[in-house]
């Protein structure tokens, strides 16, 4: 932690107007990338009483946020109308106006490539977009998830090409974002905020500026160790979920359900955290962010076997999954998957919302239909599936019915992902098999030897 009670070095004159107009609401804040992590962002943010301008590449979304409408299900058109008619937001997709704004906050995707390695492109694009138009007194916040090392090494040289210092002409930092899409307790402005600067005058303004949107703000001694913090969460997530899926393999092979062991664990008062399994790891950080640790350790001569083992426990999970389901269909039905008719539920990575990034349904559907499965899907939240970057050929398919009609005429039902809107119940009571990846059935109280947990 820094010390916070340490006597201030001599103050920017550059920091101290943006510290004023910060503390006057009046700088206005720039967001660049406004998906899941962005959009939330520039809603409370403008909420906390800043102008705010919202940048995206993408200028159907930019149009329709401008009309009110929200690209995001778990975001309603109701919020991003009350911003644009009341709030001090706009959204668009002229890079020029990045020097409009005092304060610029990226948050932009970074995936891995092919290989499984870092792809900051996206990064650093907006870097050099940033830097065309950087002015004295700017202060830039990175947000987007990366390796221990990113804004003090990729970015700040960007910006630093065009003759302005970090520290003395603008001001740099880090701050991970902790977005959890459609959690209806932990919005943007609950969860703390843990803020890294280049230097005190950095610190100090990330700090104030976060200090007037979220509820707490977590100071620490370097935009490294900020860049860390949110690694280190994202990687207790993955060790923790990869434990027990593979407890759930083990014990299943022992006639033992695990939902019950972890259920009947959890009434313990202190030294265990529930983790639920499931068929696979899905959303941008989980399956991704602990690659990110991973890359950048090998060039410190550490190998991080231990994390490495966790995602090869968690990516095998769909296929294990495929197996479970071939396995019932075998016992049960007396037919391999070759030719069967799965309805699978849920595309979406997580319940109640409608986000695919990463989501195990979409591999799930490729091994099913390498199989020679033909496999539909019912998802409320995803109605037609975009096109993803790992899975273009699933474009344009559409979610289809899922009333008790429909699902008997299914040869199995295979439980993804567990929507507190789709009634888990009738589906269970109609369909002839069940294999429920997610404990759904049980938790809908509708139990059968045609319901399979896998």
């Amino acid at each position: 932690m820094p010390d916070t009670n340490a006597a201030p070095a001599t103050i920017p004159l550059a920091a101290a107007e943006l510290m004023r107009r910060i503390e006057a609401r009046d700088a206005i804040a720039g967001v660049i990338g406004l998906g899941y992590v962005g959009l939330p962002l520039a809603l409370a943010t403008a909420r906390a009483g800043h102008q705010v301008i919202g940048f995206d590449i993408d200028a159907p979304k930019v149009a329709g946020l401008n009309q009110g409408r929200s690209p995001l299900r778990h975001i309603g058109d109701a919020a991003v109308a009350e911003a644009i008619t009341g709030a001090g937001f706009e959204a668009t997709a002229d890079f020029d106006r990045l020097e409009e704004a005092d304060l610029l906050i990226i948050c932009v995707p970074t995936p891995l490539d092919r290989h499984r390695e870092p792809d900051l492109s996206f990064v650093e694009g907006t870097a050099r977009a940033i830097a065309r138009c950087l002015r004295r007194g700017q202060l830039v916040v990175l947000e987007s998830t990366t390796w221990p090392g990113t804004t003090l090494e990729l970015v700040k040289p960007i910006l630093e090409e065009t003759g302005l210092l970090s520290g003395h002409d603008f001001f740099l930092a880090y701050s991970p974002e902790r977005e959890d899409p459609g959690n209806p307790v932990f919005t943007t402005a609950a969860i703390p905020k843990v803020v890294g600067g280049d230097g005190r005058a950095a610190l100090d303004l990330a700090c104030a500026f976060y200090a007037g949107v979220v509820a707490r703000v977590v100071p620490v001694s370097s935009a490294a160790t900020a860049e860390a913090v949110k690694l280190t969460e994202n990687i207790f997530r993955a060790v923790n979920i990869a434990l027990v899926n593979e407890l759930k393999t083990i014990y299943d092979a022992m006639g033992i359900d695990v939902w019950e062991v972890i259920e009947a664990a959890s009434t313990k008062p202190f030294g265990f955290m529930p983790f639920q399994p499931g068929p696979g790891l899905g959303g941008h950080c989980i399956p991704i962010d602990p690659f990110y640790l991973t890359w950048k350790a090998r060039e410190f001569g550490i190998n991080t076997r231990f994390i490495e083992l966790a995602g090869e426990v968690n990516t095998l999970m769909p296929r294990l999954v495929v197996e479970k389901l071939a396995q019932a269909l075998d016992r049960q039905a007396r037919r391999g998957l070759n030719g069967a008719r799965i309805l699978l539920l849920g595309m979406a990575y997580k319940r109640n919302v409608d986000d695919l990034r990463e989501s195990p349904s979409l591999v799930l559907t490729r091994l099913l239909e390498a199989r020679g499965a033909v496999v539909d899907y019912h998802d409320p939240h995803v109605p037609e599936v975009p096109r993803t970057r790992e899975h273009p050929e699933l474009a344009g398919r559409r979610s289809v019915p899922a009333d008790a009609a429909s699902v008997a005429g299914y040869d199995a039902v295979l439980v993804a992902t567990d929507h507190d809107d789709v009634d888990h119940a009738t589906i269970a009571r109609a369909a002839r098999l069940v294999v429920d990846t997610r404990n759904a059935c049980a938790r809908a109280g509708v139990h059968g030897p045609h319901i399979v947990k896998a």
